[in-house]
C-alpha cells in the first residue's frame, strides 16, 4: 500500500514537471513588430496629430535636402 502511494506522488511529481517544462517549450512574443506601434502610448508622441508631423517631416526634407534623424525611423545607423 505505501509503495503505490510513492508511485503515485512520484508519477504526479513527474506529470507536474512534464507540465511545466511544457510552458517553457515554445516563447514567443505575443507582440509581432508591427503591432507594436498601436500599443505606443500617444503621450510619449512629440506631436500629437501624426498627419501633418509627417506632412512637415516631408517638407523640411525637401527644403533641406536632407533626410533622417528625426528619431521616428531607423535604429540610427543613417540608413533607412
Amino acid at each position: 500500500m505505501r509503495r503505490s502511494i510513492t508511485v503515485c506522488v512520484h508519477m504526479l511529481a513527474a506529470a507536474a514537471v512534464a507540465g511545466l517544462l511544457s510552458g517553457c517549450g515554445s516563447i514567443e512574443p505575443w507582440v509581432k513588430p508591427y503591432e507594436r506601434e498601436r500599443l505606443a502610448s500617444p503621450l510619449l508622441q512629440f506631436s500629437r496629430d501624426g498627419l501633418s508631423a509627417k506632412h512637415f517631416e516631408h517638407v523640411r526634407e525637401v527644403r533641406e535636402g536632407g533626410r533622417g534623424a528625426t528619431g521616428v525611423q531607423g535604429g540610427g545607423c543613417g540608413c533607412n
